[in-house]
């Protein structure tokens, strides 16, 4: 599996790193806040803080979140349980999954992470703010790995597409009611778990190209949400 390519980092005007005495503290977080908000940054201050952010930030996020997944595959009852069934289940070893194909890289989409076949999981580094989100997305990409190999999924097929979303939240611990509760407050308690995994696998199968809107998603979600939420494999049961 080969490593999934950084983009270029666009520097037309020849930028160096600003000095880390010049960056640090308050003048990070204010320069951060100014070119979130648009307010009091010209062209030229926004443009050198996307490229001190580019080259100074995120490497040091991706080293972090680097940090995180080797604890992770160490420590973590859900992803060492899912890496061990994961193993099992492929027949080819050149492909085991380790850390030269769980990779920590800049992300340019609104996702914590990914998988493909033939390149591994990808962990979204500017995008997973702890240890423990960390430990959910994992967990969810592997649950992917485990239907790609146990099932043969195909993407292309939406009902594959929603089962398999399905299962990865309700089983990734991203959908945990403790996490819905700091999110959407205490109404509704007892529907707050199932509703967490349709939005996620609505919002997943509505990006699929074979998916003509969020009408037929929803639709598709609707139509495999029994089978797949009540199969929790290759775990016993949920925690909620």
């Amino acid at each position: 599996m080969s490593q999934i390519p950084k983009a270029e980092i666009p520097n037309p005007h020849n930028l160096e790193v600003s000095p880390p005495e010049k960056m640090g503290g308050f003048e990070w977080w204010r320069r951060s806040l100014s070119y979130r908000t648009g307010l009091g940054m010209d062209a030229q201050e926004k443009e050198q803080f996307e490229f001190d952010y580019q080259n100074k930030f995120l490497p040091d996020q991706c080293k972090q979140c680097v940090e995180f997944r080797d604890w992770m595959l160490t420590y973590s009852p859900s992803v060492t349980f899912m890496m061990e069934h994961v193993r099992k289940l492929t027949k080819d070893k050149k492909q085991i999954l380790n850390k030269s194909n769980i990779i920590c890289d800049v992300c340019d989409d609104l996702k914590g992470g990914g998988f493909h076949p033939e390149e591994g999981i990808l962990l979204c580094a500017n995008r997973i703010q702890s240890k423990w989100q960390l430990e959910d997305v994992l967990t969810h990409e592997l649950v992917h790995v485990y239907d790609h190999l146990k099932f043969d999924v195909d993407l292309n097929d939406l009902k594959h597409h929603a089962c398999t979303e399905i299962r990865a939240s309700m089983l990734s611990g991203e959908c945990r009611i403790f996490n819905e509760i700091k999110k959407t407050g205490l109404g509704d308690f007892g529907r707050k778990f199932q509703s967490c995994i349709k939005r996620r696998a609505i919002l997943s199968v509505s990006a699929n190209p074979a998916c003509k809107d969020k009408a037929e998603a929803e639709k598709v979600v609707n139509a495999v949400w029994q089978s797949c939420f009540n199969d929790t494999r290759p775990f016993e049961r949920v925690y909620r």
